[in-house]
Protein backbone atom coordinates (compact mmCIF):
# COMPACT_ATOMS: atom_id res chain seq x y z
CA UNK A 1 0.00 0.00 0.00
CA UNK A 2 1.58 3.35 -1.02
CA UNK A 3 1.61 6.07 1.34
CA UNK A 4 -0.99 9.22 0.70
CA UNK A 5 2.00 11.77 0.41
CA UNK A 6 3.66 9.34 -2.45
CA UNK A 7 0.74 9.75 -4.29
CA UNK A 8 0.23 13.49 -3.68
CA UNK A 9 3.85 13.82 -4.56
CA UNK A 10 3.24 12.04 -7.62
CA UNK A 11 -0.27 13.42 -8.94
CA UNK A 12 -0.12 17.09 -7.70
CA UNK A 13 3.54 17.75 -6.66
CA UNK A 14 5.43 16.65 -9.89
CA UNK A 15 2.89 18.62 -12.02
CA UNK A 16 3.47 21.57 -9.93
CA UNK A 17 7.45 21.62 -10.18
CA UNK A 18 7.50 20.76 -13.82
CA UNK A 19 5.54 24.34 -14.26
CA UNK A 20 6.93 26.09 -12.04
CA UNK A 21 10.90 25.44 -12.89
CA UNK A 22 10.50 24.09 -16.94
CA UNK A 23 12.06 20.83 -16.12
CA UNK A 24 12.27 19.06 -19.53
CA UNK A 25 13.14 15.66 -18.22
CA UNK A 26 10.55 14.07 -15.32
CA UNK A 27 13.74 12.73 -13.92
CA UNK A 28 14.71 16.15 -12.90
CA UNK A 29 12.05 17.12 -10.56
CA UNK A 30 13.27 16.51 -7.50
CA UNK A 31 12.32 14.66 -4.72
CA UNK A 32 12.41 13.00 -1.18
CA UNK A 33 15.52 10.96 -0.78
CA UNK A 34 16.14 10.74 2.92
CA UNK A 35 15.19 11.53 6.53
CA UNK A 36 17.73 11.75 9.21
CA UNK A 37 16.72 11.65 13.03
CA UNK A 38 19.44 12.42 15.50
CA UNK A 39 19.57 12.94 19.08
CA UNK A 40 23.05 14.14 21.07
CA UNK A 41 22.99 12.55 23.69
CA UNK A 42 26.11 14.74 26.00
CA UNK A 43 24.97 13.16 29.46
CA UNK A 44 25.30 9.40 27.69
CA UNK A 45 28.59 9.64 28.88
CA UNK A 46 28.08 9.74 32.83
CA UNK A 47 24.32 7.78 32.14
CA UNK A 48 24.27 5.23 29.88
CA UNK A 49 20.62 4.58 30.59
CA UNK A 50 19.76 7.68 28.94
CA UNK A 51 21.00 6.34 25.77
CA UNK A 52 18.76 3.38 26.19
CA UNK A 53 16.25 5.19 26.32
CA UNK A 54 17.10 7.76 23.69
CA UNK A 55 17.44 4.94 21.36
CA UNK A 56 14.12 3.07 22.57
CA UNK A 57 11.97 6.45 21.87
CA UNK A 58 13.18 6.99 18.47
CA UNK A 59 12.34 3.07 17.65
CA UNK A 60 8.99 3.79 18.89
CA UNK A 61 8.85 7.15 16.31
CA UNK A 62 9.83 5.57 13.32
CA UNK A 63 9.52 2.35 13.86
CA UNK A 64 13.30 1.00 13.15
CA UNK A 65 16.35 0.43 15.04
CA UNK A 66 18.40 3.43 15.62
CA UNK A 67 22.21 3.21 15.72
CA UNK A 68 24.14 4.18 18.25
CA UNK A 69 26.84 7.08 17.46
CA UNK A 70 30.20 7.12 19.12
CA UNK A 71 32.87 9.89 19.16
CA UNK A 72 35.41 9.92 17.07
CA UNK A 73 38.13 12.37 18.90
CA UNK A 74 38.17 12.73 22.16
CA UNK A 75 37.19 16.28 23.84
CA UNK A 76 38.84 17.53 26.83
CA UNK A 77 36.50 20.29 27.79
CA UNK A 78 33.93 18.19 27.30
CA UNK A 79 35.07 15.06 29.63
CA UNK A 80 34.94 13.31 26.29
CA UNK A 81 36.82 10.42 25.10
CA UNK A 82 37.18 8.66 21.78
CA UNK A 83 34.91 6.02 21.34
CA UNK A 84 32.51 6.74 23.88
CA UNK A 85 28.83 6.44 23.11
CA UNK A 86 27.40 9.98 22.51
CA UNK A 87 24.12 9.56 20.70
CA UNK A 88 21.80 7.89 18.30
CA UNK A 89 20.59 8.42 14.80
CA UNK A 90 18.35 6.65 12.35
CA UNK A 91 17.83 6.96 8.25
CA UNK A 92 14.70 6.49 6.90
CA UNK A 93 13.85 6.02 3.09
CA UNK A 94 11.39 4.55 0.94
CA UNK A 95 7.54 3.87 2.40
CA UNK A 96 9.08 4.48 6.15
CA UNK A 97 10.41 8.25 4.85
CA UNK A 98 7.35 8.81 3.37
CA UNK A 99 4.78 8.29 6.68
CA UNK A 100 7.28 9.38 8.97
CA UNK A 101 7.45 12.82 6.94
CA UNK A 102 3.56 12.76 6.92
CA UNK A 103 3.13 12.25 10.09
CA UNK A 104 5.52 15.14 11.10
CA UNK A 105 3.98 17.70 8.81
CA UNK A 106 0.23 17.17 9.98
CA UNK A 107 0.50 15.66 13.27
CA UNK A 108 3.97 16.48 15.23
CA UNK A 109 4.75 20.08 14.15
CA UNK A 110 0.93 21.28 14.75
CA UNK A 111 0.98 20.12 18.30
CA UNK A 112 4.20 22.41 18.84
CA UNK A 113 3.33 24.82 21.66
CA UNK A 114 3.09 28.21 20.25
CA UNK A 115 3.76 26.80 16.58
CA UNK A 116 3.65 29.75 13.89
CA UNK A 117 5.77 27.93 11.15
CA UNK A 118 9.48 26.46 10.64
CA UNK A 119 12.32 28.93 9.35
CA UNK A 120 12.52 28.95 5.59
CA UNK A 121 16.35 30.02 6.37
CA UNK A 122 17.73 26.47 7.41
CA UNK A 123 18.48 24.79 3.85
CA UNK A 124 22.11 24.23 3.41
CA UNK A 125 23.17 25.50 0.21
CA UNK A 126 22.58 21.85 -1.82
CA UNK A 127 18.81 21.51 -1.61
CA UNK A 128 18.87 19.73 1.65
CA UNK A 129 16.98 20.98 4.86
CA UNK A 130 18.02 20.48 9.10
CA UNK A 131 15.52 21.36 11.48
CA UNK A 132 15.24 21.33 15.48
CA UNK A 133 12.64 19.87 17.93
CA UNK A 134 12.65 20.74 21.68
CA UNK A 135 11.16 18.04 22.57
CA UNK A 136 10.47 14.34 21.80
CA UNK A 137 6.71 14.66 23.46
CA UNK A 138 5.03 15.69 19.85
CA UNK A 139 5.05 12.52 18.41
CA UNK A 140 1.59 10.97 19.16
CA UNK A 141 3.79 7.79 20.04
CA UNK A 142 5.47 8.50 22.71
CA UNK A 143 3.64 8.49 26.08
CA UNK A 144 4.19 11.73 28.56
CA UNK A 145 4.33 9.13 31.89
CA UNK A 146 7.06 6.91 30.70
CA UNK A 147 9.30 9.87 29.19
CA UNK A 148 12.30 9.94 31.78
CA UNK A 149 14.13 13.58 30.46
CA UNK A 150 13.01 15.50 27.59
CA UNK A 151 15.31 15.56 24.74
CA UNK A 152 15.40 17.38 21.51
CA UNK A 153 16.24 16.17 18.18
CA UNK A 154 17.30 16.85 14.66
CA UNK A 155 16.02 15.86 11.63
CA UNK A 156 17.16 16.15 8.43
CA UNK A 157 15.30 16.47 5.05
CA UNK A 158 17.91 15.06 2.24
CA UNK A 159 16.00 15.89 -1.50
CA UNK A 160 17.81 15.89 -4.61
CA UNK A 161 16.74 19.27 -5.60
CA UNK A 162 19.86 20.93 -6.92
CA UNK A 163 19.24 24.24 -5.15
CA UNK A 164 17.07 25.38 -2.12
CA UNK A 165 14.50 27.29 -4.02
CA UNK A 166 13.94 24.01 -5.82
CA UNK A 167 13.83 22.30 -2.28
CA UNK A 168 11.92 25.00 -0.36
CA UNK A 169 9.01 24.87 -2.87
CA UNK A 170 9.08 20.74 -2.76
CA UNK A 171 8.75 20.60 0.73
CA UNK A 172 6.07 23.52 0.66
CA UNK A 173 4.19 21.69 -1.91
CA UNK A 174 4.46 17.92 0.63
CA UNK A 175 3.03 20.08 3.69
CA UNK A 176 5.56 21.79 5.40
CA UNK A 177 4.86 24.48 7.02
CA UNK A 178 7.03 27.36 6.32
CA UNK A 179 6.36 30.58 8.33
CA UNK A 180 5.11 33.62 5.74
Amino acid sequence: MESRLKEKYVNEVVPALVEKFQYKNIMEVPKLEKVILNIGLGEAKDNPKALDNAVEELRIITGQSPVVTIAKKSVANFKLREGMKIGTKVTLRGQKMYDFYDKLVSIALPRVRDFRGVSAKSFDGRGNYAMGIKEQLIFPEIEYDKVDAIRGMDIVVVTTAKTDEEARALLALMGMPFIK
